[in-house]
């Protein structure tokens, strides 16, 4: 054996530990120093928002809720120009989160709205039946309660000093029934923008205000969930998704936490919402460029003795600012009015040609409609939207009732006109005559509802409460 062989021998017996050579000792040391690089490992996947994740979790929970709602049926002939309907079975899904530890949970009004039973599965698997303590349509907001105490509570942050651009988490079910476990699915992303405004629209009846807009992935199942900064705080209740495939695309919307806190505390002490009103009414949007606009918002109509006429705001006034914020559009005055109690003050300021002049307008309860239900619906005729409706009455809904005949004192008190077309009653699409009035003739005394209606290709909206 010449002298390169007895060499490569040599180093294969050190390589497989068969020597007495100090390579095992250099081994040792190598397996010696793996655990401290692990733990340095370990230490870099635990970001803030992995305990974000860990700090929220326990407190939310999944919302099933079953009930049944009228669905049009037949495809024959005769149901192309009078579609007939059926009462239908469904269940939807969504999530919640709970925010007192004595049972209270917040999740979306859409989520639970015209439920015969609500269920509730806690992070743990555990089911509960939930009762439903109260909703408010006009903010997507309804508190749930369960027979449960000593409930692990979010903790609760502030969305008015949000920065665009700031890690941000949401927490939902998502597809829950699909899923075998209860965790909540986690989605990441920043905020993409404060406090947005969304339309109403024929296809979904509903305004949004002072929204949080977040690329955070929001799909169905999560309304209702909390969406929390890098700290583990809530700071806002996902609610809605731009989409048209109905998956998300990155517009994703919650409603400030700030304001859902302050509906789901007055439900809880009066079972309802009480809306502040103003007693006047500003001009709507026509085109966006009307909806970008910066000169201030023009009063159209003033309530007679009501709170604005009290303060000394006539018709064709022109607003600027109402409580600290400057009014570009109807949009801004609707966001400073909901989120207003009734006897608050609302300091308003008015344009009065190269000066401005101070208001006080002291809010008061929404005026209730004089004529009773009953008497609503005789005095509204009213139409289902069918294909052949839509192109007679040239109206651009396809769904929706059409008021077909309406006598001048309902047409006063609810202020709709022959022509009009009843898309929406709260968060809750319209699709035929019947159910406008199953959804007015559900409505409790003096319960405040949105009525979302098309006029002359435009959609607008009036808030209403029965006596």
């Amino acid at each position: 054996m010449n002298v390169r062989s007895v060499t490569l021998l040599f180093a294969s017996l050190t390589l497989w530990g068969c020597s007495d050579a100090p390579a095992p000792m250099q081994a040792a040391q190598t397996r010696v120093a793996q655990p401290a690089a692990q733990t340095s490992l370990d230490g870099s996947r635990r970001t803030a928002i992995v305990g974000a994740v860990e700090r929220l979790s326990p407190s939310v929970v999944s919302v099933r809720a079953q009930g049944r709602r009228q669905a049009p049926e037949g495809n024959g002939f005769f149901d192309f120009f009078v579609p007939r309907q059926r009462e239908q079975a469904y269940e939807s899904f969504g999530t919640g989160f709970v925010f007192r530890a004595d049972g209270y949970i917040l999740t979306n009004q859409h989520v639970v709205a015209g439920a015969d039973s609500v269920t509730v599965s806690l992070a743990d698997g555990t089911d509960l039946d939930a009762s439903v303590i109260g909703e408010d349509p006009t903010t997507d907001i309804a508190v749930l309660r369960v027979d449960r105490r000593n409930l692990a509570v979010v903790s609760i942050g502030k969305s008015t000093d949000l920065m665009v651009g700031e890690w941000v988490v949401a927490l939902g079910n998502p597809y829950a029934y699909l899923l075998g476990n209860s965790e909540p699915t986690v989605t990441a992303g920043v905020v993409s923008a404060t406090g947005r405004n969304i339309l109403p629209s024929r296809e979904a009846p509903g305004l949004y205000l002072d929204m949080i807009q977040t690329d955070a992935p929001i799909n169905p199942g999560n309304s209702g969930g909390p969406l929390a900064n890098a700290l583990g705080s809530v700071i806002g209740v996902n609610s809605s998704i731009f989409t048209q495939s109905g998956e998300s695309i990155g517009l994703g919307f919650a409603i400030p936490i700030e304001r859902a806190l302050r509906v789901a505390e007055e439900i809880i002490k009066a079972g309802t919402v009480r809306r502040a009103w103003t007693g006047l009414d500003v001009a709507g949007a026509s085109n966006m460029r009307e909806w970008k606009s910066s000169g201030g918002v023009q009063v159209v109509s003033v309530a007679p003795g009501g709170p604005a006429a009290r303060a000394g705001i006539s018709e064709g006034a022109i607003l600027v600012r109402a409580n600290g914020r400057t009014l570009r559009n109807f949009l801004d005055w609707e966001a400073v009015k909901l989120d207003l109690h009734v006897g608050d003050v609302l300091e308003v300021t008015e344009r009065a040609g190269a000066r401005t002049v101070a208001r006080s307008i002291t809010t008061a309860d929404l005026p209730t409609v004089s004529a009773a239900k009953v008497n609503v619906l005789r005095g509204l005729e009213l139409v289902t939207v069918t294909p052949a409706v839509q192109t007679e009455r040239r109206v651009r809904s396809e769904q929706g009732a059409l008021v077909f005949r309406v006598t001048p004192e309902v047409s006063s008190a609810v202020g709709l006109v022959e022509g009009d077309v009843i898309i929406g009653i709260n968060r809750t699409r319209v699709t035929s005559a019947q159910q406008v009035a199953d959804l007015l003739g559900a409505l409790r005394p003096r319960e405040p509802f949105r009525l979302y209606f098309e006029r002359g290709g435009q959609v607008g909206f009036t808030d209403l409460s029965f006596r």
